[in-house]
């Protein structure tokens, strides 16, 4: 039996159910994988479970959804080969990322000043727990100072993730709240703000790091609009990897050189807030102009098509 495009005209909720029952499945494989290893886990052990699980969860349900609801999978999640030429888009987006470092670590700044009402107390402190918990594990993770440590980390942390990521929150929850979104007749100049959206929200809280959920939140949904804007899910990777690479990278320097960590996650605030304020300028602008410069692009492609 063919399974190729088989569910193609299947209910949205039909394969909200898919997607999900295919994540609990390869779940419950990968956290089998934990058993293999000596105990306690030694960092190192720590980081093969983590890739185990980020392919079962975010890589692999993906790839599976999308060769049962389409015909043409890669067309279908925007990332067909020849998707893969560089253009001009692919230096603006890194440079934009770029750009926009500073803006994110102020945007996460004020986020960390947030605090609940006194009758959420006991919420409020498991989110700070937990969010110490992730920055002490994610901290270990990156303390390396040999360059096959950087190798393994940039592979593991920057790029496992961007791809992984990308086709879960913008390859396949965006295909699926548009569907909807659809239905429901949101309005938008053909821009499906709902779809994206909620899958930015969904692709913050997945973190679990509500210290840092407003900036990932919004990152989440930059890279949806550069998807609308592109038509490629290469450009949200490119992003989303040069992100996750440069934090990869400057804790990697930061490590070698004993610099204090502390101030890596400072820029843009505090002393250098001027920096930040520049750089969420900086980044709006930036963004408006990648909008001008894509759609004055279609047009020009289809007026030279003949469309």
């Amino acid at each position: 039996m063919a399974l190729k495009g088989k569910y193609e005209q299947s209910h949205w909720a039909i394969k909200v159910l898919q997607w999900v029952g295919c994540v609990l499945l390869l779940s419950m494989f990968a956290a089998g994988s934990i058993f293999f290893f000596e105990q306690p886990l030694s960092i190192n052990a720590l980081k093969w479970v983590q890739f185990i699980q980020s392919t079962a969860m975010f890589l692999l349900p993906p790839l599976c959804m999308a060769y049962l609801w389409s015909k043409q999978p890669l067309d279908w999640l925007k990332v067909k080969g020849e998707r893969l030429k560089v253009k001009g888009e692919s230096l603006w987006a890194v440079m934009l990322m770029l750009v926009a470092l500073p803006a994110i670590n102020l945007l996460g700044h004020l986020n960390q000043q947030m605090t609940l009402p006194a009758f959420l107390e006991p919420l409020e402190q498991w989110m700070k727990t937990s969010e110490e918990s992730a920055k002490v594990l994610t901290e270990q993770f990156l303390n390396v100072t040999t360059f096959s440590g950087l190798i393994i980390n940039l592979l593991l942390m920057a790029l496992l993730p961007a791809v992984a990521e990308e086709l879960t929150f913008r390859g396949v929850l965006m295909n699926l709240f548009r569907v909807k979104g659809k239905r429901l007749k949101v309005k938008g100049e053909g821009v499906p703000h709902l779809a994206i959206w909620c899958s930015a929200i969904l692709f913050s809280a997945i973190h679990l790091q509500f210290y840092g959920f407003v900036p990932r939140m919004l990152m989440g949904a930059l890279f949806g609009y550069m998807l609308v804007w592109t038509g490629s899910l290469w450009i949200p990777i490119l992003m989303h990897f040069t992100n996750n690479a440069m934090a990869v990278l400057l804790y990697f320097v930061a490590f070698r050189a004993n610099w204090d960590i502390e101030q890596l996650d400072a820029i843009g605030t505090n002393d250098t807030l001027w920096l930040g304020v520049v750089s969420i300028v900086v980044t709006i602008v930036g963004i408006y102009a990648f909008r001008r410069s894509t759609t004055m692009s279609n047009a020009s492609s289809r007026i030279s098509s003949g469309n």
